[in-house]
């Protein structure tokens, strides 16, 4: 899957209707030894021959854009010509729901262009760029989604009152694996925790638009409060989320203790403390992502008495975290997306955790 040992460059087509942005993704992009601008396009019309003619193997694609914009774009293309596209666009910073919807359509990730001063900004932005766009040529594209899962059965109040916490960590992809994960769990399930590598700003539009959806309660985590049954809490792009004990309760705390793993939030630190607090009461679940976050942290929850899931390697967008924490022995299944609502679930319902170790 990885192509380290490849000497074949990535081929990289930039979209975007300022010629300052194009020229500076081009010269980021090509000072890289594994990856090559072939092209630039200053509208999705233009693109469009381009990629009949170049087959680049990454897009990079800006949103605002004249003659079409480029979530109308991207949406035709992943219709007709389905490819790895990274999502470069200062609407993703002003407007979050853009940049959602973008991934959405298949759009592999996104970066926002700086606010002020482009030149710099951008630059600053180079590893980060470069990186996104390995991990896009690498990414598995999703076809059309299957038709509904439905939802699942209500789990009664003896289920929904115990100290039963279901713990989740994602990343690259898993915008789109969490909504198909949490979209069937009933109104009463236990508290889920979640923690998503996204930047801060992206956060609380996203829980908004998961809460729209599901019929659990999903908000952006707030310091010190109470965790409930029926409640998803989603970290916050600015600050790490552990779970702590207070008296009979469980509380959120929120940290902005130094990145682990390069990230804050972090799954690490979610995992580490929830198999501190929470021990065998916990369901981990490691979602789609690349790299290793949380993997360690699983295998604690797991020598806790946890029970772990990973989504497995053909429905990931980049099987990264959850090979990671397969690799070690921190998990107990792996399983299709589709399926992990149902089987996380059953677990609550049949509880005995530790005994399965």
């Amino acid at each position: 899957m990885h192509k380290a040992t490849n000497s074949k460059k990535i081929k990289v087509l930039i979209i975007d209707d300022s010629a300052l942005i194009r020229s500076i993704l081009k010269e980021i992009i090509n000072s890289q030894t594994d990856m090559e601008a072939v092209g630039a396009a200053s509208n999705p019309l233009q693109a469009r021959e381009m990629i009949k003619t170049l087959n680049p193997d990454v897009l990079t694609l800006d949103v605002e854009m004249p003659e079409m914009d480029g979530l109308v774009f991207l949406e035709k293309l992943m219709r007709l010509r389905p490819m790895p596209v990274l999502m470069i666009s200062t609407l993703t910073e002003r407007g979050s729901d853009a940049a959602l919807r973008s991934l959405e359509l298949g759009a592999v990730d996104f970066l926002p262009k700086p606010k002020l001063g482009v030149v710099d900004g951008m630059q600053a932005y180079a590893d980060e760029i470069a990186g996104k766009i390995r991990i896009a040529s690498r990414a598995r594209l999703k076809g059309h989604k299957a038709a509904p899962i439905p939802a699942l059965p209500m789990v009664g109040p003896r289920i929904s009152s115990t100290e039963k916490l279901i713990i989740v960590g994602a990343s690259t992809g898993g915008t789109e694996a969490l909504k198909e994960f949490l979209m069937p769990m009933p109104a009463d399930a236990p508290a889920i925790l979640v923690t998503q590598h996204m930047p801060e700003m992206f956060t609380r539009s996203f829980a908004d638009r998961l809460n729209g959806l599901c019929k659990m309660t999903v908000t952006e985590a707030v310091h010190n409060e109470r965790v409930l049954p029926g409640h998803v809490y989603i970290a916050p792009g600015h600050s790490h989320m552990l779970v702590k004990r207070s008296g009979s309760n469980y509380v959120i705390e929120l940290s902005q203790a130094a990145p682990v793993n390069h990230h804050r939030p972090s799954v690490e630190v979610l995992f580490r403390s929830a198999a501190q607090s929470v021990g065998a009461n916990a369901i981990g679940v490691m979602l789609t992502g690349m790299g290793k976050d949380g993997a360690v942290g699983m295998l604690e929850m797991r020598e806790a008495g946890a029970y772990n899931f990973a989504q497995d390697e053909a429905t990931c967008v980049v099987y990264g975290m959850p090979r990671a924490a397969v690799e070690i022995g921190a998990t107990h299944e792996s399983l299709p997306i589709g399926e992990l609502a149902r089987h996380v679930l059953a677990r609550v319902m049949s509880g005995g955790v530790r005994n399965r170790l």
